[in-house]
């Protein structure tokens, strides 16, 4: 568009703006629920700087601003998981061959927290908390049974473990070959972003450098026989649910994933060898249109700095793939219901970014974890979407829109601003180190607090429209002896397994520790030995230490 016109437009909008001020009675501010102004009206004024080929491109063509796949949701849908565990390794095998019934295409595995945090079902430690907030898993004989009829071939796997995440993904690997699956056609995704851990999570074990190598170690060792794996699953959404803003999320997010990157190269590995198989995992939040530029940007910056920076040759090493979930932190436990219609939101965000993979999450979960009425009516919600909704009949259909790209490009120059102030620091592991993330998200969630405590961000049923009627939904209870029958497995195990051999595997698994072997063969010696996650793990403190954070005042 040429500069005359431009300027006549320029000329046409203040007059236009004239007018709607006149006109313009809502009484709260316009912005997303990051807190970022939206303009009344774009124009091509917005976006004149917008070069097709070299901002946009074409799906599944650098730099992957419209897709990662030339045909996206036209030859193959997104695969819908739940993420789903609770009680002990039966009670989630039901749920999960429950989900695949009602059409789920693909697993997704909470963890209880003793097994997030590394410790048995029998540590003092895990008193209390044994199958509550997801499944406990303390041996390769609870894998089996989690996977009991579950073909692991045909059904790829997404486990939400960092901290441990090596001794749970040997776990599944060894389940895989007693299945009589070679580990060359297990697909799945491990999510062992250890890096957000520090920053948002705090589900940390080891220090950084330990924990880095040991994901480095999975990085080389899937490469060589887990081709199908996603050896790790860089992670937003928790930097979000704990009160980031989506810059702020797309930001964190991407820095964490160059500094995996920076720590393959490092640890000898060339780029196009692991990076392939790198994921994403993102926050689908209320905020519509905010969501879908995110996700847009992300691509771009990502394909852009492989290339640019990082030297990546293997066009696969360029494409952002990534799973998301809609926002937990935007449920509500007044009117319960109204969460139904928040999800579908988020989860056509999702689908309009351009996600290869989707949870929904139930209504009930800000509550409890969810009855199968409720995950099925989240799983529902992904099918409609898909089957009825028309959305993912074209490709990135809101491309070219000019609030679309203007807040697109502006979501990517704020990004760029964070890596800025992330290198003056020194790195992810310095900025970590001196509380920078924490900091900021801290200051995030602080702001957003406010304003929904004053009014102006609106939450339907809380702050506005609020009817004070009490909750009347089904909730999933846990079976209150699930603890002690836990407890009773694993005391039987370790008396029937060959203790003498456990115990040698774990020295080895120790002197490996102490040297620079590739440490997942040894960890999968132990596994299939049935060792245990707790003893493995503290073999592996006894050499690596644990972790301990920096207080902030």
């Amino acid at each position: 568009m040429d500069q005359e016109k431009l300027d006549r437009i320029n000329n046409q909008k203040k007059q236009w703006e004239e007018e709607s001020k006149r006109l313009d009675v809502r009484s709260e501010p316009c912005e997303t629920v990051s807190g970022r102004p939206i303009g009344a009206l774009y124009t091509p004024l917005d976006t004149g700087s917008l070069d097709y080929e070299k901002d946009l491109g074409f799906p599944g063509s650098y730099p992957y601003t419209r897709g990662v796949q030339t045909n996206m949701y036209r030859g193959r849908i997104w695969t819908m998981r739940q993420f789903s565990g609770f009680g002990d390794a039966s009670d989630s095998n039901r749920r999960y061959r429950y989900l695949l019934e009602q059409g789920q295409t693909g697993l997704s595995v909470a963890f209880d927290l003793p097994t997030i945090m590394g410790y048995d079902s029998d540590s003092e430690r895990s008193l209390g908390e044994v199958g509550r907030c997801g499944v406990a898993i303390d041996s390769l004989e609870d894998m089996e049974v989690l996977f009991d009829r579950i073909p692991v071939d045909r059904v790829t796997t997404s486990m939400t473990i960092n901290g441990p995440a090596a001794v749970l993904w040997c776990m599944y690997l060894a389940n895989a070959e007693k299945q009589g699956i070679g580990l060359d056609q297990v697909g799945g995704t491990i999510q062992n972003d250890i890096l957000k851990e520090y920053i948002a999570q705090k589900s940390w074990i080891f220090p950084p450098e330990p924990s880095m190598r040991l994901i480095t170690d999975i990085f080389a060792f899937a490469a060589d026989h887990v081709p199908r794996w996603n050896t790790i699953s860089i992670s937003g959404y928790h930097i979000r649910e704990a009160g980031s803003t989506a810059a702020q999320e797309l930001a964190f997010t991407l820095a964490d994933g160059f500094a995996y990157v920076e720590a393959g190269i490092n640890a000898g590995l060339d780029i196009d060898r692991f990076a392939p198989r790198l994921s994403f995992f993102f926050n689908a939040h209320i905020d519509f249109f905010e969501e879908i530029c995110k996700y847009r940007a992300a691509r771009r910056i990502w394909a852009r700095r492989m290339k640019e920076r990082y030297g990546a040759k293997d066009e696969r090493s360029l494409k952002m793939r990534f799973h998301t979930q809609t926002a937990g932190c935007s449920l509500t436990a007044q009117e319960p219901e109204n969460n139904i219609v928040r999800t579908t939101i988020e989860a056509l965000s999702a689908v309009l970014g351009g996600t290869q993979s989707l949870h929904t999450n139930s209504m009930d979960e800000v509550l409890a974890l969810p009855t199968e009425k409720a995950v099925k009516i989240a799983l529902r919600t992904q099918q409609v979407i898909a089957y009825e909704s028309g959305a993912a009949n074209t490709i990135d259909p809101l491309a070219g829109s000019y609030f679309i790209e203007a807040l697109t490009d502006q979501l990517e120059s704020e990004a760029e601003e964070y890596f800025r102030r992330i290198d003056e620091l020194g790195g992810v592991l310095a900025a970590i180190d001196n509380g920078f993330f924490q900091q900021e998200i801290a200051d995030a969630a602080y702001e957003y607090q406010r304003a929904v405590d004053q009014g102006r961000q609106v939450v339907v049923g809380v702050n506005r429209y609020n009817t004070g009627e009490a909750v009347q939904i089904d909730l999933l209870e846990i079976d209150p002896d699930v603890e002690e029958k836990q407890v009773g497995r694993l005391k039987k195990l370790k008396e029937k397994r060959d203790g003498d051999a456990v115990k040698r595997s774990l020295e080895e698994l120790k002197k490996g520790a102490r040297g620079n072997d590739n440490l997942i063969p040894k960890i999968l010696e132990a596994v299939k030995l049935y060792a245990t996650e707790g003893e493995i793990i503290s073999a592996l403190k006894e050499e690596f230490g644990e972790y301990r954070e920096k207080p902030l005042f």
